[in-house]
């Protein structure tokens, strides 16, 4: 609720000569060899380096999350991204050789040469401000691309300290702008102003909105949108490592992510053990303001987010489900504050279920047999990730090939961005 900062509203009449230099940029940028461009990233990674204690301030400050929470899944993931990019964009991008298969064409050669798009569009989410928007630019400019990036309007400020971070690297002028203002006037001026491609990270409408949007024009999309994703933990998974998967998973963030755990599902021999050790866990974390280092998680970021929560929980509640765990506040609570909650009890028609909370809620279901715990799994429109938690790995690879979602992991959740 406090103000801790002025960002102009970029005017969108200055569109045109901003694509207008960005191209310029870019066809000075693409004769960049890779190396080159990877120094760029290198001077990126001294600075986040240096400033690191800074970065994590101000995304604590601007979401909500914990300082640690943003040193550990947003500052350190950046610096790791210019590394990786650095040294391995050159061999994923390389031109590639395909083989010629039939006898007819043995005089014949096949090379793949993948080629910079242009000008790339970043819209990006306000619940990992650095580490989303971040690792797609340096995808970006090691590719060869001018990018144009748009940060949530809620976290403005962490867009001013990704402008520092960019600025170290001494790219051409012009090649990586910033455009603060409405997300529908901004995505409307890109595709008006003939984008390449853009990145969005955020919600299933606003996607379905670019999508429709990108089809006048078939620019091509890449969309990363809501999750509801479940957890399922069977009768010989280490329960203790469980139980911390499903609390960071669940509780990370103040629960803001979108391929966090949102749904637990566990099976029914284990279930009062599991369900222990999480009341244990959920009653042991602590809330409060992000800045100081004896809380454990976060406020939430928007008032509108806190409000889908208690939603959720309220309907939920009414409908005959039960709150068996919370986490303790600590010092002040004039914040969107919502606390670390454990739920039993739930059906499959409560919105908690149905649909994408994106707050510090975990609700945990019993199952009998693997075909239930799949069937449960599946009964979803958000379809993002998924966990399995077993000491069987081929049984593992086997529920995951059944799973319906983007990516499946093993006795681990939450982790891809690091």
């Amino acid at each position: 609720g406090e103000e801790i900062g002025h960002v102009p509203n970029t005017d969108m009449r200055k569109m045109p000569e901003m694509f207008a230099h960005a191209r310029s940029a870019q066809k000075i940028w693409a004769k960049r060899t890779f190396r080159e461009r990877a120094r760029a990233l290198q001077k990126m990674r001294e600075y986040i380096v240096a400033n690191a204690d800074e970065l994590s301030d101000i995304i604590s400050k601007s979401n909500g999350k914990t300082r640690v929470d943003a040193l550990a899944t947003e500052v350190l993931p950046c610096s790791l991204a210019c590394d990786w990019y650095g040294r391995h964009a050159e061999k994923v991008l390389r031109d590639k050789k395909l083989p010629i298969d039939s006898i007819l064409f043995f005089n014949k050669r096949t090379v793949m040469q993948r080629k910079p798009l242009g000008v790339v569009g970043i819209i990006s989410p306000w619940n990992y401000p650095l580490s989303i928007p971040f690792g797609e630019v340096a995808m970006g400019l090691m590719a060869g691309n001018a990018i144009l990036l748009k940060v949530a309007a809620a976290t403005p400020l962490v867009g001013e300290v990704i402008n520092r971070i960019v600025e170290a690297a001494s790219l051409p002028k012009g090649l990586f702008q910033q455009v603060v203002g409405s997300g529908g006037a901004v995505s409307t001026a890109f595709f008006e102003n003939g984008i390449d491609k853009i990145f969005f990270t955020g919600s299933v409408d606003v996607g379905k909105q670019l999508m429709e949007q990108a089809a006048q024009t078939l620019t091509p999309l890449s969309l990363e949108l809501g999750g509801n994703d479940p957890m399922l933990v069977f009768e010989d998974a280490d329960l203790e490592r469980a139980a911390n998967g499903a609390a960071w998973a669940g509780f990370q963030n103040a629960g803001q992510s979108c391929g966090g755990v949102e749904r637990v599902y566990v099976h029914e021999s284990i279930y009062e053990k599991f369900l222990q050790l999480m009341i244990a866990k959920t009653q042991a974390l602590r809330h409060g303001i992000g800045q100081d280092f004896n809380v454990d998680v976060g406020s939430m970021t928007t008032r509108g987010q806190l409000n889908t929560v208690k939603k959720h929980v309220d309907e939920a509640l009414q409908k005959g489900a039960r709150i068996v765990a919370q986490s303790k506040p600590v010092g002040p609570q004039n914040g969107y504050f919502y606390p670390a909650t454990l739920m039993v009890d739930t059906t499959d028609d409560m919105l908690l279920i149905r649909d994408e909370t994106f707050g510090p809620v975990v609700p945990v279901m019993k199952f009998a047999t693997e075909e239930e715990a799949i069937r449960h799994a599946n009964n979803s429109h958000l379809a993002l990730t998924s966990s399995i938690w077993t000491k069987d790995l081929d049984r593992a690879k086997r529920i995951a090939g059944a799973l319906e979602s983007g990516v499946t992991t093993i006795n681990d959740h939450l982790y891809t961005h690091g």
